[in-house]
């Protein structure tokens, strides 16, 4: 069991399931319709603290109604808000979300209205009970102030970082961590058709690190730091009912193998199971590996 702390997003989702992705100015009817707690790095924590582990949530949340309701989402799954900034004013980011019950594709509208957790937000975090850290790569400027902070304060604590977007000057965040968890959408916008062929064309930005990718229904890949290139196959359900959240679950496998100290390639290879877990089920709730 290790002591986790996530920085990033938490965010409410509301999901309306439809039977095939409607045209373009179409009127259809949703076969069914769920609020839920959302957000990259929360989803990722509930899915850890269901794997045994401890974990906190450093992000920002809004005092209202739908606040409260991931407040107490987290607190359901055991997950420490202590570093939580609460805005007075705003709205919680909001993720309208439509789900094809077809193929199991989502599409997601996302709004938001209060700010990014700051350096300064960070800064008050006493870092020394953690074993692992975990950061999404949103605003790049604040996120390498904290990343910086934690190699000069805590230089042996490992830090994962999730790369989902392409963003101004990111890949300056590359060098900063021990672990980058790339998604499909990122690297098929830096103009790679494979995995493969993108991790090894960076490896010399980020040397000291795993560079990890999940490849949707190819599994995944990584590279390691001494060059090997890894790969998984997937694990797809009998039937894929939800894939929202498979790949913040693939990234909860992978901190959670190395956690236990295995090798990155049984950490890719039980990250694809989890997620391919995820795919066949609505939700998170009892989302675990057969052998921890």
């Amino acid at each position: 069991m290790a002591t986790i702390l996530g920085i990033g997003l938490a965010a409410l989702d509301i999901i309306n399931t439809v039977d095939g992705y409607p045209k373009e100015d179409a009127k259809i009817r949703a076969l069914n319709q769920r609020v839920c707690r959302g957000g990259n790095t929360a989803n990722t924590l509930v899915v850890l603290s269901q794997l045994g582990h401890r974990c906190s949530w450093g992000g920002v949340c809004v005092d209202e109604p739908d606040g409260q309701h991931i407040l107490n989402d987290l607190a359901h799954y055991n997950i420490d808000t202590t570093a939580c900034k609460i805005e007075s004013q705003g709205k919680v980011p909001t993720s309208y979300v439509m789900s094809n019950q077809q193929n199991g594709s989502r599409t997601i509208v996302h709004y938001r209205d209060c700010p990014e957790f700051q350096f300064t937000d960070f800064q008050s975090i006493d870092l020394s009970p953690f074993d692992w850290l975990h950061f999404e790569g949103r605003d790049v400027a604040e996120t390498a102030l904290m990343l910086e902070r934690v190699k000069q304060i805590s230089p042996t604590l490992p830090v994962s970082l999730e790369i989902e977007k392409a963003r101004p000057q990111i890949e300056h965040l590359f060098s900063l961590v021990d672990v980058l968890l790339f998604s499909r959408a990122f690297v098929q916008h830096q103009g790679y058709s494979d995995a493969a062929s993108f991790l090894q064309s960076i490896q010399q930005q980020a040397s000291d690190a795993h560079l990890v990718c999940a490849w949707g229904e190819q599994g995944g890949y990584a590279l390691d730091r001494k060059g090997s290139l890894l790969q998984s196959p997937a694990y797809p359900p009998p039937q894929i009912v939800d894939t929202l959240g498979a790949g913040d679950t693939f990234n909860a496998g992978i901190i959670h193998s190395l956690c236990h100290k295995s090798d990155l390639a049984t950490a890719l290879n039980q990250a694809c199971q989890l997620a391919g877990k995820k795919c066949g089920q609505i939700g998170f709730k009892g989302l675990t590996l057969l052998e921890q």
